[in-house]
């Protein structure tokens, strides 16, 4: 075990929301940890084109690794470890788990561990997951160069995935259950329109997967057509990163985090915080609020 340290402030994940917290926290002088998670960035890290947060324009990881420097500057310091459990309270401290085993001790701590891809629950979906199956186009895109893939949803993540394989891939199906892309944004919309060897499936759904000849996907829809694919990559919706929570912590139906039912001396920001939009500047934002009421917690029992 290695030598407790008692910090100010732990934050629990290093996308926009913890690093925003971060950046704050230190320059209020506080002893502030960063609990980073296996990669910077969380999903901001998969962006590989960043056009609607206001005054960046690059890459998701170009903006985290820009968030994270800031953040150290001020003196917070960021580990990329995996909480597995937070027990304790304020008046003691916050007692946290990681994966390796390590323990650390905060005064308050932060969950901003934002939100993972809902996992497609049909016949074959768990199977070939890695096997044809993704949830996530910029990871695995560059192993569809030239072939022909489907991307599941219709939201704003949907059609930016199919918009960034449409320049790796032949070809490009967009599946979707409902009549038209109401969810996203009517620039991504016109993209999607514009582009050649993209085509939209609406008022279509999947039954099952199933591994096909040369190494292809056969896919199955509700209403029983089959379809032959190189490469299934879902997008269709999150759910927030809060399984090691205890129960006594009440989520919504997504495991989000309501900010007034948390314990004293715990705050929720970015993804993982109950009823805002799932993007970077509310995450910021989120983040920033979080962190001034941690502060101002702290200051309160000096």
């Amino acid at each position: 075990m290695n030598d407790i340290i008692m910090h100010d402030v732990i934050i629990l994940g290093s996308g926009p929301a913890g690093l925003t917290a971060a950046l704050y926290c230190a320059r209020a002088n506080k002893k502030t940890l960063v609990l980073g998670g296996a990669t910077l960035g969380g999903q901001t890290a998969g962006i590989a084109k960043l056009e609607n947060y206001p005054g960046f324009m690059g890459s998701g990881t170009e903006l985290s690794e820009f968030m994270k420097k800031q953040a150290e500057t001020f003196g917070a310091e960021i580990v990329f470890e995996t909480a597995t459990n937070i027990s304790g309270d304020a008046e003691g401290g916050f007692n946290i788990t990681c994966t390796n085993g390590r323990h650390y001790v905060g005064r308050t701590v932060i969950i901003a561990t934002g939100a993972s891809p809902r996992k497609l629950e049909i016949q074959g979906a768990r199977e070939l997951m890695g096997k044809g199956v993704s949830y996530c186009a910029t990871c695995d895109g560059f192993f569809y160069y030239g072939k022909d893939v489907i991307v599941m949803g219709g939201g704003n993540s949907a059609l930016n995935d199919a918009l960034y394989l449409a320049d790796v891939a032949k070809s490009v199906k967009i599946v979707y259950r409902k009549g038209a892309f109401t969810r996203a944004e009517a620039v991504l919309r016109n993209r999607v329109a514009e582009r050649e060897n993209i085509e939209c499936l609406f008022n279509t759904d999947l039954a099952k997967i199933m591994a096909g000849p040369d190494d292809r996907l056969t896919v199955t829809t509700t209403a029983g057509d089959e379809i032959i694919t190189d490469g299934l990559f879902v997008a269709i919706g999150h759910e927030a990163n809060t399984d090691y929570l205890s129960e006594e912590i009440a989520r919504d139906n997504m495991g989000r985090l309501a900010p007034d039912a948390l314990p004293t001396g715990m705050y929720v920001a970015g993804d993982v915080e109950s009823g805002i939009k799932m993007q970077i500047a509310t995450a910021v934002g989120t983040g920033c609020t979080a962190a001034m009421d941690a502060i101002a917690y702290l200051n309160s029992k000096q």
